[in-house]
């Protein structure tokens, strides 16, 4: 108020009234000088800028009312690259005398109280030029009230509309008004964003931080005036920072600076050109060609064909043997001219090139990157012309889908392609082109929020014809490219297919059900409230499939849902019946706590609240329920992150889950985006693999089962199961792929994989390997393009830019020659038994480059701070390969390639870069940070913390100088952390080989500027790998050679024998002399038995587990050789004697006590095990002390151990000898034998000297001894590898694994041997060693810290204890048939787990048996063997019988009728069994129909008997095998077995007391009957054949009797299944009622008595008293009603009926 009562006061005084506003008087030119500077960087100075600065002279005056002229005069354009602020601008002086015509046209533009309005400017004003002039039109933009001083608006700017501060101050002794307006860019900025549309914006993501931030200000100086304010000064700064990782860790800047400063005011007005004056918009910055202007390389475009046929013969020339480290660069310029050029010039180019397929192929994927609707409509118009071919189609139509800006052109053309005939005939088109439509309008709708619902209405026509049609296959794909379009508009399509939402839902398939729900996934992205509501109601629907329930849950969190929903989740899952949807929601809440991603904070914290709701218990359900995995890390001070998710999707608890779903997100700069989404849907599949192929279609056993069912009240069968599979990839939320596996498909590929057609394909591809092959293939692509152009103050485009090119090549050269030659009808089996050689020369080759781009970027001029990565690599192979596999000779040749040093490399480099068009030659490039200042950098920087730091630690020492400490200037030093630049080759020499691998790295980078992730990128880091020849003697070849068979000893080079170093036990005088003095004790055959379990060997002495000195006595003798030499020589070599002998005998003289020893360690780890036990459960002692008896697993060998004490017992294959005894009678088997196998890998070089290393593998098949040797074949190189391993018999195996020089400096032993724990078959593994390496005991080390980890987080269990040293032993034992005990035994701990679960059932005991059936049919076996391990099974012992899904319940039987025990309940009816009870013995029998056949188990004089079709068959005949199917009838123990696995049935057994009945794991969930569904469904187990849950046992197994139609039935079952009325009278809600039973009780016919009856508990259903309903209108109408309330009634068990009975 102040200002303007001052204004006003001067009003008075002057006598007329002032105008705050500018204006510009009619008939004056108001003269001004402008600079606008536009730099890019790094805040800090002393780095590399770009930039760009316009100088110039504005002339203003009015051409007519409320419209001026804006003139600019002597405009000049400089630029900027170079350290600031040390060095300059350059002037552009070439460009700004090309764009002088344009910068001194003069434009018009409206102005009135101070708003800009229309700008006017002749056509030959460019869009560039013009936005410099709106650039200088911004700073007169100005909203000024004359009733504030300080407020806030929006107002109309370059940026667009922002939200700006104004504050007015008057300077009265200067006649001033000062003005300060400021502006917040970060709601404001107009901007492009090219490829973000895949990408989520995450608003919770920038609460602690942001990536993009701006704001700008000015400052105006004015002086008052009757007419309007002068504007005397104005300046402005506009800012804005990024950074990719919060820009509150550092941030490159954009800065741009303008100052107007008044001159004068001339009374000659300008004068516009003689042109017409168009309107050419508002103040608000236009976009015109910058996006067909890429930031990497600026191109002078003035033939665009002519230079895109130029690079076309680049690409095609340098990129055939290899790829050219700038091919990348070249696409990406080929991509630039091919979007600038005419579709008339493109379609030219096709025409000339179309028939040359190296130039048609990078036209191909160059074309789907223009990225506009252009792209779409040559692909469409060549395709449909054959110019294209179906695979060239797919590929270009793919890549296009995808990279196309979305438009209503491009989504129109999509549209076409989609309904064309031809693209529709071919499948794998049709779905690329249909789930490409719905992500184009997906797209279209990201850019433009209100697109119109018309986009997807022909899609919502597809899915009502699908419908009506009863088309699923077409439906499905209607409704997948709903889902990728997203479009609120097909919400109330989708719905209608839902159950519950609409009236086609019913007869849909439940795939339908869920591609539905699924769909509605990118639709919840924008209306999350809407699809909460639909999935609430979804899940709450306890009568749908559980897994269409789990999937909305699935749809359910992925919208963030509020904590009230959770909540309602938790309380639903408390009543949840169905356990496999209470395991996935319980199981997705859980990982959900532990979310740590920003967006679903909300989510995770109320997951937290509702885990507090729900019980514990869920956690013990086991892997065959459903689960929901997370998992996520997420960092805020970089705004980065990445979750990974999937879901495991069952419904009755088989192997092979329905569904499994996973998915990977990453977080990075408040955005996110589901980058990976794969789907699997394995339904069918494992039935498909293991049902019998075709069951035979007998009309008498189909018609005989049906009838049965018949018999059963509202008996349903379930649907078959289709056998299918299939598979859906999803990218950044957009199917790109599916595909369904069914039968017809199986059988084409197996129809193909076996018939003629491979044949010839085989014939054909090895006549091409003959004659010659050549091949080079190059694949270009553009990985990655994302921009966001902003405007600027100044009128210069703003570019944040990220690209990514690569281009992979490969040359491929194979020539094969067989001898002899084959004839021309030739056999496969032919090339066995030829000499085969192939020479290939293979060169991949890759290419990579990847741009960041913050900057100036326009077609005329661009300087920005570029960062590129560029990554080559070549591995180039030329090898020869000879095969001849009679004389047992595989020879593989590697040659050396030449020419080819640099094997990969990698360099990132920063640095600004300033060009303009007019001038490319003059170009500036900057390093970021030249390298010549990062040593002053440091030191300034090091000085300054240094100063900081020694203030800080002086003040916070104590003023005593006596504990200063003196070394504070190192204590300095190592705080400031300064990094300085690294630079480092690393080199490694394979002399063997004659190779030199080098690693040169190199790195400098801003880190010691600031610690942040973007300063430690900005700078150069360099890798590169190179393979050169070692210097030495050349090397021709590197060979590996392989002869098996008796010719192998032909290629031994270096052979290995007893050296005169080990003959050191040369005269058994000298050992008894020796055995005397140092151990008196001993004498010369006997000694007390040792109990020492360890074992030990030190060269040729040994002291064995439970030996005694006669044996060692033994041995010794056995190694000692007799000897010519004179006593000289035997007296040199005893030193080299005592020491291992002085080793051994320590090892005797501590073996009398070891039984002590061992004794107390056992009790000290048994305690030890006992007080952690104790300290973590409440077992008793008794439980503790029985646990630990089984994790010690006494172990008793089936292996009995004997020394050869003499030459007859070596000499015999019997598996008692000693394998001491065996390697000391030959140390090295080459004296003895020949190889069995010889390998070379040799180096072959000029001078032929042998170089290179020799394996050799002998067998003694006496001994059934393998010795394999590895050694250098250099000539004075004795180090080498010795392996032994010898078959000692069935039981046992030992190995002895020696190396170092002679094989003497280290060694283990490995023991493998059978035996029994408990009675049970066992086997252990146990491994010794006397000295190891210092390298390898460290990597033992870690290994040990590492399984301990593992063992901990797997829920292993672990005990310290004090165990062998040097021992590590791995026990195993069989726990059952399906599982195992194990226990690992290592020096300081005891690892154990109990009852570990396993695949297959073990071919032991029973299995064992039931196996001999299929005899030498392996793949039976093992198909028998996992479907053993994964039955489910039902037991009845007398009355009590327990389910599949182990409910215990009893069952009161009735007398002679049936009862259906279990039974395939899908269409198929694959199997059933039958159950009965004899009225007169009260004894069980079973009939069982499976296949053609009906087979009757029942007791006859007190043993099990079978009848086949009514014959029976003597206990004596079985097994009974039927000729057609796999189906097994044998006796096993007192009873009979039936096995019929692939017909879902694994078995049924049947004794005098008890039956029991095991189905498949494919079977799970399709089998019903008084043993239940299999599914796991516990709380569901009382299903009646009308799918009705019933409470009741009794109730539940009476409703599956069989009943009988007439008492003259010659089953003797007098009884049927009715609804009974309860006979008391009910008040119900008030009224009089009438109840009848809802479920069937089981009663007499007409006509018989009761003899024995029991009490039900049902459900009755009452209706009024004058209600008309009596019981026998229709069963079937009152078993469709609810249950009102549950009442006792009277069951029948037995009847007796008159002769007079109907």
């Amino acid at each position: 108020m102040r200002v303007l009562v001052l204004a006003l006061t001067v009003a008075l005084v002057a006598g007329h009234q002032v105008t705050l506003a500018p204006d510009f008087v009619s008939g004056k030119t108001y003269t001004y000088k402008y600079e606008a500077v536009l730099m890019g960087g790094l805040p800090e100075e002393g780095l590399a800028r770009a930039g760009v600065k316009i100088s110039s002279k504005v002339m203003i005056s009015a051409a007519a009312a409320s419209t001026y002229i804006l003139k600019l005069v002597e405009p000049e354009i400089f630029e900027y690259s170079g350290i600031w602020p040390k060095d300059h601008f350059i002037p552009a002086t070439k460009l700004t005398s090309a764009l002088a015509a344009q910068l001194l046209t003069p434009i018009k533009f409206e102005y009135a109280k101070g708003i800009v309005g229309e700008v006017f400017a002749p056509a030959g004003v460019s869009a560039t030029v013009l936005n410099v002039y709106r650039g200088i039109l911004n700073i007169f933009q100005m909203t000024i009230k004359t009733t504030q001083n300080v407020y806030e608006l929006q107002e109309p700017g370059a940026q667009g509309m922002c939200k700006t501060q104004y504050t007015l101050r008057e300077d009265t002794k200067a006649d001033q008004i000062h003005l300060t307006k400021t502006k917040d860019l970060n709601h404001c900025l107009e901007r492009i964003d090219i490829g973000l549309a895949y990408t989520e914006k995450c608003v919770e993501c920038e609460a602690k931080g942001k990536i993009l931030k701006g704001t700008a200000a000015y400052n105006y100086i004015m002086k008052p005036a009757a007419t309007g304010a002068l504007i005397l000064e104005a300046t402005g700064v506009e800012l804005i920072q990024f950074s990719p990782f919060n820009i509150l860790n550092g941030a490159a800047q954009m800065e741009a600076k303008q100052i107007l400063t008044f001159l004068n005011i001339e009374e000659t007005p300008v004068e516009p050109i003689r042109a017409e004056y168009l309107p050419r918009g508002s103040l608000q910055y236009k976009f015109g060609s910058e996006l067909l202007q890429m930031p990497i390389q600026l191109l002078r475009i003035s033939n665009a064909e002519a230079q895109i046929i130029e690079i076309l013969n680049h690409l095609v020339t340098f990129n055939v043997a290899k790829v050219h480290e700038d091919a990348p660069l070249k696409f990406i310029e080929l991509i630039q001219l091919l979007r600038v050029a005419r579709y008339e010039s493109i379609e030219a180019l096709w025409t000339q090139f179309k028939a040359r397929p190296d130039y048609r192929h990078w036209i191909l994927h160059a074309i789907p990157a223009i990225g506009t609707h252009v792209a779409v409509k040559f692909l469409k118009e060549k395709f449909l012309i054959d110019e294209v071919t179906i695979p060239e189609a797919a590929q270009a139509l793919l890549a296009s889908v995808h990279m196309v800006t979305a438009d209503l052109e491009a989504i129109k053309l999509a549209e076409g392609l989609a309904m064309n005939e031809k693209i529709q005939g071919n499948p794998v088109l049709r779905e690329i082109v249909m789930l490409g439509y719905g992500t184009l309008v997906s797209k279209y709708c990201v850019e433009n929020p209100s697109c119109q619902a018309e986009l997807v209405k022909p899609i919502h026509e597809l899915a009502v014809q699908a419908v009506s049609k009863g088309e699923i296959e077409e439906l499905i794909i209607a409704l997948k490219v709903l889902g990728n379009a997203g479009h609120p508009a097909s919400l109330k399509p989708i719905m209608k297919l839902l159950p519950g939402f609409g009236s086609a839902a019913v007869n849909l398939p439940l795939r339908v059900h869920i591609e539905a729900l699924l769909a509605l996934r990118n639709i919840a992205k924008k209306e999350p409230k809407m699809i909460q509501d639909k999935a609430v109601q979804l899940f709450m629907d306890t009568a749908l499939h559980p897994e269409l329930r789990m999937v909305s849950a699935i749809v359910l969190f992925e919208t963030k849902l509020p904590m009230g929903l959770v909540s309602t989740l938790a309380n639903a899952l408390l009543k949840e019946t169905n356990l496999q949807v209470a395991s996935f929601v319980y199981s997705y809440m859980k990982a959900m706590t532990k979310n740590t991603a920003p967006d679903f904070a909300s989510v995770a914290t109320a997951c937290n609240v509702a885990m507090k709701l729900l019980s514990p218990k869920f956690d013990r359900l086991s892997y065959r329920f459903s689960r929901a995995l997370y998992m996520d890390g997420y960092y805020h001070p970089w705004m980065m992150g990445a979750a990974a998710s999937a879901f495991y999707v069952n419904d009755a608890a088989t192997l092979l889950p329905r569904a499994i779903v996973a998915k990977a997100r990453t977080y990075l700069a408040g955005a996110y985006a589901d980058v990976l989404e794969l789907g699997v849907r394995t339904e069918g599949i494992q039935e498909a693999l293991l049902k019998v192929s075709e069951v035979p279609e007998t009309a008498d056993r189909i018609t005989k089962m049906k009838q049965v069912m018949k018999a059963l009240s509202e008996w349903r069968a379930k649907p078959s199961s289709q056998p299918l599979a299939s598979v859906y990839v999803k990218f950044f939320g957009q199917e790109v792929a599916f595909a369904n596996i069914d039968k017809v498909i199986v059988d084409q590929v197996i129809e193909l994989a076996t018939g003629p057609a491979i044949h010839s394909y085989g014939r054909k591809a090895l006549d091409a390997l003959l004659s010659g092959v050549s091949m080079h293939y190059a694949k270009p692509m553009l990985v990655a393009e994302v921009r966001r152009i902003l405007p600027t103050a100044v009128g210069l485009p703003m570019e944040l830019s990220f690209y990514t090119a690569a281009v992979a090549t490969a040359s491929v050269e194979l020539q094969a020659t067989v001898t002899p030659p084959l004839p021309v009808n030739f056999h496969a089996a032919q090339l066995l038994k030829s000499d085969i050689n192939l020479k290939a020369a293979i060169t991949p080759s890759i290419s990579m480059h990847t741009y960041g781009v913050m900057g100036v970027n326009t077609a005329l001029i661009q300087a920005a701070v570029l960062s590129r990565a560029r990554v080559h690599t070549i591995v180039p192979a030329k090898l020869e390969a000879r095969i001849d596999v009679i004389k047992g000779n595989f020879k593989l040749q590697f040659l050396p390639v030449e020419g080819i040093d640099k094997v990969a490399s990698a360099i990132v480099e920063t640095f600004a870069i300033a060009r303009n068009v007019e001038d490319l030659a003059a170009a500036k490039t900057t390093p970021m940070i030249p390298a010549e200042l990062v040593g002053q950098l440091s030191r300034e920087l090091l000085s300054v913390r240094s100063s900081r730091m020694a203030s800080t630690l002086s003040g916070s020492m104590s003023v005593s100088s006596e504990i200063i400490p003196v070394d504070l200037p190192s204590q300095i030093v190592r705080k400031a952390k300064l990094q300085k630049a690294f630079e480092k080759k690393l080199c490694l020499e394979l002399e063997t080989f004659g190779l030199k691998v080098c690693t040169g790295i190199e790195s400098r980078n801003a880190a010691f500027i600031r610690d942040s992730p973007l300063y430690d990128i900005i700078g150069k880091h360099a890798v590169e790998v190179e393979v050169a020849p070692a210097a030495g003697p050349v090397i021709e070849k590197i060979e590996i050679e392989i002869q098996v068979g008796d010719k192998a000893a032909e290629k031994i080079i270096k052979v290995i024998n007893l050296s005169e170093e080990e003959e050191i036990l040369e005269d058994k005088n000298v050992l008894m002399k020796l055995k005397q003095i140092l151990v008196p004790g001993l004498k010369n055959g006997t000694s007390s038995s040792s109990s020492s379990s360890r074992s030990r060997s030190s060269g040729s002495l040994s002291s064995r587990s439970s030996s005694s000195s006669s044996k060692l006595h033994s041995s010794m003798s056995t190694s000692a050789k007799s000897s010519s030499s004179s006593s000289s020589q035997r007296k040199s070599k005893m030193v080299d004697l005592l020491s291992p002998v002085s080793k051994t005998l320590k090892k005797l003289q501590s073996s009398s006590s070891s039984s002590l020893r061992s004794s107390s360690s056992s009790r000290s780890a048994s305690s030890a095990l006992s007080s952690s036990r104790s300290s973590s459960s409440s077992s008793s002692r008794s439980s503790a002390l029985s646990k630990q008896e089984m994790y010690e697993m006494k172990f008793t060998k089936n292996h009995i151990h004997q020394h050869a004490l003499s030459a007859a017992r070596a000499n015999s294959k019997s598996s008692a000898y000693s394998f001491e005894a065996i390697y000391n009678k030959a140390k090295y088997l080459a004296n003895a034998i020949t190889p069995s196998v010889t390998i070379l890998i040799r180096a072959v070089r000029a001078d032929h000297k042998v170089q290179g290393y020799q394996i050799a593998a002998y067998l003694d098949k006496a001994t059934a001894r393998l010795q394999v040797i590895f050694a250098n074949l250099a000539e004075n190189d004795n180090w080498r590898i010795c392996a032994d391993g010898v078959m000692l018999s069935y039981h046992k195996l030992m190995a002895k694994i020696a190396w170092g020089i002679e094989c003497k400096q280290y060694e283990t032993e490995i023991t493998a041997e059978t035996g029994l724990v408990n009675q049970e078959p066992a086997f252990r593994v146990k491994l010794t060693w006397d000295k190891l390496p210092k390298g390898m005991k460290s990597y033992a080390k870690r290994l040990s810290e590492y399984i301990t980890r593992i063992s901990e987080e797997m829920g292993l269990s672990l005990a310290k204890a004090k165990n062998l040293q040097k021992q590590i032993k791995l026990t195993v034992a069989v726990a059952s048939e399906t599982s195992l005990n194990i226990v690992l035994k290592t020096p300081k701990r005891t690892i154990y787990k109990l009852g570990v679960g396993l695949p297959v059932s073990l071919p032991i005991g029973e299995t064992a048996a039931e196996l001999e059936t299929y005899k030498d049919k392996l793949a039976d076996k093992i198909s028998y063997m996992i479907t053993k391990a994964h039955t489910a099974e039902c037991t009845m012992v007398k009355d009590t019988l327990i389910t599949f899904n182990k409910r215990k319940y009893k069952n009161e039987m009735p007398h002679s009728c049936y009862q259906v025990l279990a039974q395939d309940c899908t269409s198929e009816l694959k199997f059933m069994v039958l159950l009965k009870r004899d009225q007169t013995e009260e004894l069980n029998q079973i009939n069982v129909k499976i296949a053609d056949i009906d087979v009757d188990m029942y007791p006859k004089d007190d043993v099990a008997m079978v009848k086949v079709n009514g014959v029976e068959i003597p206990v004596n005949n079985l097994p009974y095998q039927h000729p057609a199917g796999k189906i097994v009838i044998r006796q096993k123990g007192e009873g009979i077995a039936l096995h019929a696995p692939s017909h879902g049935l694994q078995e049924v057994y049947f004794d005098l007391n008890a039956l029991k009945v095991k189905v498949v794991d494919w079977m799970r969930g399709q089998t019903c009957g008084l043993c239940g569904k299999a599914d796991g469904e516990i709380r569901q187990e009382f299903r009646t054949p009308n799918e009705r849950v019933t409470k009741n046992a009794v109730s539940y197994a009476h409703s599956w009797v069989l009943p009988s139609k007439s008492c003259r039935d010659s089953t003797e079952c007098f009884m049927k299944l009715e609804s009974v009325k309860l006979e008391k009278q009910m008040f119900l809600y008030g009224q009089e009622s009438k109840c009848y039973s809802v479920e069937p009780v089981l009663r007499c016919l007409s006509g018989c008595v009761p003899i024995r009856t029991t009490t039900v508990t049902v459900g009755f259903h009452c209706i009024p008293t004058e209600s008309n309903l009596n019981r026998s209108e229709g069963l079937t109408g009152i078993y469709e009603k609810s249950v009102d309330l549950r009442e006792k009634a009277e069951a029948h068990l037995a009847c007796r009926c008159t002769a007079q009975c109907a």
